[in-house]
């Protein structure tokens, strides 16, 4: 793991303590602050929040592996790291805390230690919004003994409320939609896992290949894709896409390169097929016919992982496997997708355990057993009658794919934690055409068609114009973006302008995700579109940036804004060539937009400043960036501006430069 290990982009929130009116300001390493602070501190428990696929799980099995080797947490003296998926598994039993520790750690048992209040221990829960227990901290009985028998959701409620070993200290992890299963005041610092930087994702793609060259090419193809080059921010999609892009790169055949989610895990499917087939028989890489057996096992794959998604269960044993018809036999083959939970991972002593490789392959395995059996039966599997009724389905005379879509649809707006929102944006992105074709020809399937993009797309505005939660509302926009439907980022804009309540900025990211990821033309960004407010700007500065064209007439802008403007448009990856202030308040902004008009990043080629009055002082910051060397403006209107012979003769120093390059001024 130290081999391959990339460091994530982590943040920590300002966090008002529930009991005690004070603010956790701290900065720095927060996992070191976490494990130094002393009780006096106040910071028990530590929550880490991030999207699925941001690296949370291998970021606490890096610190579990760091403690071990000695460089973080020396006044530790445990640590016991728990998934609350296999603390679920366990839900009908009754165990003391003891018994537990005993139970999962073996060791500790072997050592005959039965107190553990006067040891430094860390607790780490990891996968909060994958807990099935129901976490009653309100009726939930009182404990103060470890030696004690009750339920795992008893013995963890006063785990996490402090009844039990007040002086241990907790990580738990989770994603957004998981937050609030835990009351505010028994979480005592948050931060946030955001995925890899810019130059992290070089970085891991470099770990990632011995192959320099290869490397190189991958990063290349990359950075050539704004979509790609905002996904691969998320660590599981850039695991993802170094295995599909190394096939793709070394293939002889010229594919076009996936952009879309379901596109590059539908690439994904395929090239880990092909590589089973060369575990199983010998066949050479390239083949492209694949084996009846390839097909069988994946649908049987998808079979499980449709069965057991909707029940939130993500820990199968062998006769969950058997019951879908998987050949144990096989199971090796297929260590891409699938896995056998090794002995120091499965402590549960329930025989062998199984699991998917990563949350978001069952997800996608599971809308493609909803999609294959469509294909093959016309049978709708996410119908009320199918759901409610036994797993034996009967085929649907008349069925059609929106069927199918608009019954996923339903059941993800029902949804309370948006733990499907994933699963529905594959089974929409199956439809695309690219997609389709892939699948019929991995699977050999010749069946119905799933090409119902108009109606689809027209379901999906219905429902965001009934207003559903904002939440609700970014996982529908994501399913827009799955087809390529270019009018998402009208979308956007129309539920920002109507929206009554301004976004949280969770929800802002989200939002910013999806305008980046999306096929839609991003060439001019007008602020007036999304919003007014100045929030607003900041928050969509990155779509600033990938824009061609940026309208910020008639604002009122403080410093904070025209510092982060000046660091967007001369930003190395920026798009922005033509910039209009029109009308606005430029006077306090000047010094800024000078700043990065020299920074030999900056490509802006275009700059009106209509109709404001300028400063002797704004001319001269002006000039300086005329006269700098890296200036690439090539057009400057100062129209109705009243700038006084003072002001020319600053601006004339600027022109008569050199290395000035201005065509046009007005």
């Amino acid at each position: 793991m130290n081999g391959l290990y990339t460091e994530l982009d982590i943040t920590e929130e300002k966090f008002e303590y529930v009991n005690d009116k004070q603010k956790s300001t701290q900065t720095g390493n927060a996992m070191d602050d976490f494990l130094k602070s002393s009780q006096d501190v106040l910071v028990r428990t530590l929550m880490t929040k991030g999207q699925v696929g941001s690296g949370k799980t291998v970021l606490t099995q890096k610190m579990v592996l760091d403690w071990t080797e000695d460089k973080v947490g020396d006044n530790i003296q445990f640590v016991f790291p728990f998934t609350f998926q296999e603390l679920s598994l366990l839900q009908d039993k009754k165990y003391s805390w003891v018994e537990l520790l005993h139970y999962f750690f073996t060791d500790t048992k072997e050592l005959g230690i039965c107190s553990f209040d006067d040891l430094q221990i860390l607790f780490i829960f990891d996968g909060l919004d994958e807990c099935q227990l129901p976490l009653d901290f309100d009726n939930n009985e009182i404990l103060n003994d470890v030696t004690e028998s009750a339920t795992v959701d008893v013995l963890l409620t006063n785990l996490i409320m402090g009844k039990l070993l007040p002086s241990a200290r907790l990580w738990i992890t989770t994603t957004p939609e998981g937050v609030d299963q835990i009351p505010h005041q028994y979480i005592h610092k948050v931060t946030e896992v955001r995925g890899f930087t810019d130059s992290k994702k070089d970085e891991y793609f470099r770990k990632r290949y011995r192959n320099k060259e290869l490397a190189s090419r991958v990063i290349s193809h990359i950075k050539a894709s704004r979509s790609l080059r905002i996904r691969c921010h998320s660590p599981v999609f850039c695991w993802i896409s170094a295995t599909v892009l190394e096939d793709a790169l070394q293939s002889t055949e010229r594919a076009k390169l996936p952009k879309t989610l379901t596109e590059m895990y539908t690439h994904f499917l395929v090239v880990l097929s092909k590589l089973a087939n060369v575990k199983h028989d010998g066949r050479t890489q390239t083949t492209s016919l694949l084996n009846a057996e390839t097909s069988t096992m994946i649908m049987s794959l998808g079979k499980l992982a449709f069965k057991h998604l909707l029940k939130g269960k993500r820990i199968f044993s062998e006769a969950d496997l058997i019951e879908c018809d998987i050949d144990m036999n096989l199971v090796p083959t297929y260590s891409g997708l699938f896995i056998q939970m090794f002995s120091e991972e499965n402590r549960l002593c329930q025989g062998k355990l199984y699991s998917f490789v990563h949350s978001s392959v069952q997800e996608f395995l599971a809308a493609v057993h909803v999609v294959v059996s469509f294909i093959n039966s016309g049978v709708n599997l996410l119908s009320e009658e199918q759901l409610n009724s036994q797993p034996s389905p009967v085929t649907m005379d008349g069925c059609e794919v929106k069927n199918i879509h608009q019954s996923a649809v339903h059941i993800v707006l029902q949804s309370p934690n948006g733990h499907l929102d994933l699963f529905l944006r594959f089974i929409i992105g199956l439809s695309l055409q690219t997609n389709e074709t892939l699948l019929k020809e991995l699977l050999k399937l010749s069946g119905r068609s799933l090409e119902s993009t108009h109606e689809t797309v027209q379901h999906i505005k219905a429902c965001l114009r009934e207003s559903p939660s904002p939440e609700r509302c970014i996982s529908l926009f994501h399913c827009l973006n799955e087809l390529n439907e270019p009018s998402v980022v009208d979308e956007v804009q129309q539920y920002l302008t109507t929206s009554t309540k301004q976004p949280s900025p969770a929800q802002w990211s989200a939002l910013v995700f999806v305008l980046l990821t999306s096929q839609s033309d991003l060439r001019v960004f007008d602020l007036k579109k999304y919003s007014t407010s100045e929030e607003a700007l900041l928050r969509l500065m990155p779509v600033v940036e990938a824009s061609h064209q940026c309208l910020l007439t008639g604002c009122n802008l403080s410093d904070r804004v025209w510092a982060t403007l000046a660091t967007a448009f001369s930003s190395p990856f920026s798009n922005l060539r033509v910039l209009d202030l029109s009308d606005t308040n430029v006077c306090s902004g000047i010094g800024y937009l000078s700043a990065g008009l020299k920074n030999p990043q900056c490509k802006l080629e275009t700059l009106r400043l209509i109709g404001y009055y300028m400063r002797t002082i704004n001319c001269e910051d002006l000039s300086l960036a005329l006269s700098s060397e890296s200036s690439s403006l090539r057009e400057l209107d100062l129209s109705y501006n009243g700038i006084g012979s003072c002001g020319i003769k600053d601006l004339s120093k600027g022109l008569r430069s050199p290395h000035c390059r201005l065509e046009t001024l007005r």
